[in-house]
């Protein structure tokens, strides 16, 4: 809580207020299309998606709406089946950048692995648009809460999203 004196409409308050969301700053729709177009445009991306939700308990934090868990699905990728399995930071095909143990004790970026850098950099930068926050209005006023949101280029399939 902070003592602070605002006014509400050129009335005084005063008084010990609870700051509400600490969330970042939201962006509008727009600045989220060309992060979806980059991924359509993509020939080896399938689908790809995300879970979006509010959680029920937070171990005494507020519960607040956020979008996780962002997946894409490549043709190589055609006989996995769980979602977890195509999660960008774990994707067993798109590549990775590793983390490596430095003498100092630290962790640094090592150089990338895999098939296609510029394909992971898109996964990455969708999986940040999704889960950075910065879109959690967009997000909600689409999908809604609650849900497991899938997009491939005929169209996005929304579910609900059973969860703890």
């Amino acid at each position: 809580m902070t003592s602070t004196t605002r006014n509400f409409l050129g009335i005084p308050v005063e008084g010990d207020i609870t700051e509400g969301s600490t969330r970042v700053e939201q962006k509008p729709i727009e600045e989220f299309q060309p992060t979806l177009q980059a991924m359509l445009d993509d020939p080896t991306i399938v689908e790809f998606g995300w879970r979006q939700y509010t959680p029920y308990f937070n171990d005494g934090e507020p519960c607040e709406f956020s979008a996780y868990g962002t997946w894409v699905r490549t043709t190589d990728d055609k006989d996995v089946e769980d979602d977890y399995e195509l999660e960008v930071d774990s994707h067993r095909t798109l590549g990775k950048r590793p983390y490596r143990r430095q003498p100092d004790g630290e962790y640094a970026v090592q150089p990338y692995e895999g098939p296609d850098e510029a394909r992971y950099d898109r996964c990455r930068a969708l999986g940040g648009a999704v889960e950075g926050g910065r879109f959690e209005t967009v997000l909600l006023a689409a999908f809604g809460d609650h849900a497991a949101v899938t997009v491939r280029r005929d169209g996005i399939q929304v579910d609900f999203y059973e969860h703890d």
